[in-house]
């Protein structure tokens, strides 16, 4: 079964629906300036994910700029990582076709900053015969027999070799229960040397330290969006630091790290927001932002304020975002940007997750973002909607 975000699903079915696009000058009085914004859809990038053949659907996308220069549009000349969590394999012939599969996890390389289908090319792992698997599987000392990896998000390391981190979750399924069967048992970091290509086979694997042992649920893991904010990922007046967010509890509330890059796989370098400052104490964290989503996004604008971009509710119908003063904010109220509602109108059984902005794909002035869709009766509605489970794309235009 797909990934399904931990909540309550009396707020899914409590929101009101609105139309999709937006256009709005959002004044915050706790901040300074305005943000001025068009939502749009991106029909050209949910395009390039609706395939009949091989990969036809995948959750999680997130992507990255193999110089590991993030600003907005350096991908045109660059290449593009983009990785997904639980992928579907197959054929779409009017139908979906039997002997479809899912794996855990699968990438893409697009040459290029733009959604052409000739540029983009599809991985998963092939090593055994007529049998399609994940790329990453755990293979840590804590790994226990079943569990696999959904992904987190990651980044190019400058000041390592270049080297790719892309932190994962261990997930292990709970026997008998159809709906969220699943919980995660551990949180860990996957480093893929310079220049290595898919199926990437030579990797290490790390498990991140803290929260071992707890719920992870309600006390909280990393990885659900990364900002580098160097000078190398292309952010003025970069701080140095690459600013690791978590996503806890119901309401989802968002957390914080930070480690200069050249030590992040020394644990005891990381530091803890506890409301005021950086600490030591894990204990000590404190959330920065709450109704976001288990997957979410904080970016560098250009007039020095951040922008977080999640699924408001987890899985309400908006794209939700708020505006910082820092990579820990404070950060406003949140601002609906689009409703997504047209997109679950095929079944009264889907709903939206996820969202996050891939600057490694979008172009000055804008912010590409995606979204997921999946099912509450998966199984009964990738029959009769077999591209129902891959990314939308909208684009946020701002001054």
């Amino acid at each position: 079964m797909p990934r399904f975000p931990i909540i309550s699903l009396s707020i899914f079915f409590a929101g009101v629906l609105h139309c999709g696009c937006f256009t709005q000058t959002k004044q915050d009085k706790n901040l300074p300036g305005k943000f001025k914004f068009t939502a749009v859809p991106a029909p050209e990038w949910t395009a390039l994910f609706k395939r009949n053949h091989g990969w036809f659907g995948g959750d999680g996308i997130f992507s990255i700029i193999l110089s590991g220069n993030e600003k907005e549009g350096t991908a045109d000349n660059d290449s593009v990582l983009i990785w997904f969590s639980d992928t579907l394999l197959g054929d779409i012939n009017d139908s979906l076709e039997t002997g479809y599969t899912m794996i855990n996890n699968s990438a893409a390389l697009l040459t290029g900053g733009n959604p052409d289908s000739t540029a983009i090319h599809f991985y998963w792992n092939t090593a055994i015969e007529s049998h399609a698997s994940s790329l990453f599987v755990p293979e840590t000392p804590l790994t226990q027999k079943g569990e696999y990896y959904w992904l987190g998000d990651g980044f190019v390391n400058t000041e390592r070799n270049n080297d790719i981190y892309i932190f994962g979750y261990r997930i292990k399924n709970i026997p008998g229960q159809a709906v969220f069967g699943f919980k995660q048992t551990g949180n860990t970091l996957i480093r893929i040397p310079a220049g290595e290509k898919p199926p990437f086979k030579h990797i290490t694997q790390m498990e991140i330290p803290f929260f071992q042992g707890e719920n992870a649920d309600s006390i909280g893991s990393f990885g659900a969006g990364l900002l580098v904010n160097t000078k190398k990922a292309g952010v003025p007046n970069a701080s140095g630091y690459l600013y690791i967010y978590g996503v806890r509890g119901k309401n989802k509330e968002v957390i914080v790290a930070r480690v200069r890059p050249e030590f992040i796989e020394q644990f005891n370098a990381w530091r803890f927001w506890d409301g005021k400052t950086w600490t030591t104490d894990i204990k000590a964290i404190q959330s920065i932002a709450d109704r976001a989503s288990n997957e979410m996004s904080v970016t560098p604008l250009r007039d020095g304020r951040y922008l977080m971009v999640f699924q408001k509710d987890a899985i309400g119908t908006y794209v939700g975002v708020r505006i910082g003063t820092s990579p820990v904010g404070p950060f406003g109220p949140i601002t609906d940007v689009y409703d997504v509602k047209d997109d679950l109108k095929d079944s009264p059984n889907l709903f939206p997750y996820n969202a996050k902005a891939h600057p490694a794909l979008s172009k000055p002035g804008e912010l590409l973002i995606s979204y997921n869709i999946n099912s509450f009766d998966f199984s009964g509605d990738i029959k009769k909607l077999p591209h129902l489970y891959r990314p939308r794309f909208i684009k946020l235009k701002y001054e």
